[in-house]
């Protein structure tokens, strides 16, 4: 089994990639300052192949510690945060996520250079296809499209520049993961300064799924949603996303290589919250939308190829969205009782 080090493991995706490792049996070092969330309790705390270091993922000192007898390395640190999030605080992701991603990469060549780790794998995102005009979008595309115009989108793409440019410059093997609309629990309200409201409710700052959980339990009607409700995502659950990238490090077919991480299903928001709304109020109750004006860089489709991840990796997402609901819908109405989100 394999030594990883996982940064951001206390984050939303990283909780469930460090779940994923130790139950297959590899021995994880996780790094997180808990800027986003705060001090957050997992279960995975007290398992005996796991150990924490609560720190900052731009100490290339600390990293370069940490990474000593590690085989792998995903590079998941970043300052990240739903639509609103990445609104609000859009120079700040930017000029944080470059310095992580450069000290990321300053560390991860020492350690290759000392030849312990053997790759690193760099969670990026389904936003550097955020310009695209055709769809599916698969592996490649973004290299053919014009870069996105958020800033978020920009430093993402950015992201696999490095892993490129480790590889072309240094020969430090990397795998790219792109996982679209994650979907879990864990997620609480952001740490910060700017409150973003929808209606009379404050947003989590978190993802579509939680929020529009919290705006129905805490009593919106009508239900209100960015935009017409058109707008086309591929829901994924936290866990297949883990598998996923948990399955990228050993795999030979992986080795400087890019892979759309998703389920297949297309859902439009407005489908969502239907969704989310029957199951929290019943068949019974009537359905209201109202539209808030949509920021400017939301992505009207968000559609992916999976192919290759189902090629190369024998990798399918399975996670229903009615499985996601049931799972986060209760989990949010406890975070709602207890002022958490």
């Amino acid at each position: 089994m394999a030594r990883v080090l996982v940064t951001g493991s206390a984050g939303f995706i990283g909780g469930y990639v460090v779940a994923e490792l130790l139950g297959q049996g590899h021995a994880v070092v996780g790094l997180d300052n808990f800027t986003k969330y705060g001090p957050v309790r997992r279960s995975f705390d007290d398992h005996p192949g796991f150990s924490f270091v609560q720190g900052d993922a731009r100490d290339v000192e600390l990293l370069a510690e940490l990474l000593d007898g590690c085989d792998h390395f995903i590079a998941g640190a970043a300052m990240i945060g739903g639509i609103s999030y990445f609104h609000a605080y859009a120079y700040d992701l930017l000029a944080a996520n470059e310095r992580i991603m450069a000290s990321s990469c300053d560390a991860a060549l020492r350690a290759h250079r000392a030849g312990q780790l053997r790759k690193m794998t760099y969670i990026s995102s389904s936003m550097v296809y955020e310009s695209t005009t055709h769809w599916p979008s698969r592996e490649g595309d973004e290299r053919r499209i014009a870069p996105p115009v958020s800033a978020y989108g920009f430093q993402k793409l950015a992201v696999e520049y490095y892993a490129r440019a480790a590889w072309d410059q240094y020969q430090l093997p990397y795998t790219i993961v792109r996982p679209f609309n994650c979907v879990g629990t864990g997620e609480g309200r952001a740490w910060g300064q700017a409150e973003v409201l929808s209606g009379n409710i404050r947003l989590a700052m978190s993802h579509v799924v939680p929020d529009l959980a919290a705006k129905v339990l805490k009593g919106q009607d009508p239900l209100r949603i960015l935009g017409r409700g058109d707008q086309v995502r591929h829901f994924t659950y936290g866990g297949d996303l883990a598998r996923g990238i948990v399955a990228t490090l050993e795999h030979p077919g992986t080795v400087n290589e890019d892979f759309n991480l998703s389920s297949a299903q297309s859902t439009s928001v407005a489908g969502l919250a239907e969704l989310i709304w029957r199951r929290i109020k019943g068949p019974d109750t009537p359905f209201h939308l109202e539209h808030d004006e949509p920021y400017e860089h939301g992505v009207q489709k968000r559609v992916p190829d999976v192919e290759k991840a189902r090629r190369v990796l024998g990798y399918q997402a399975t996670t229903t969205l009615g499985e996601m609901l049931d799972e986060v819908i209760p989990w949010v109405a406890d975070a709602v009782r207890d002022d958490r989100i």
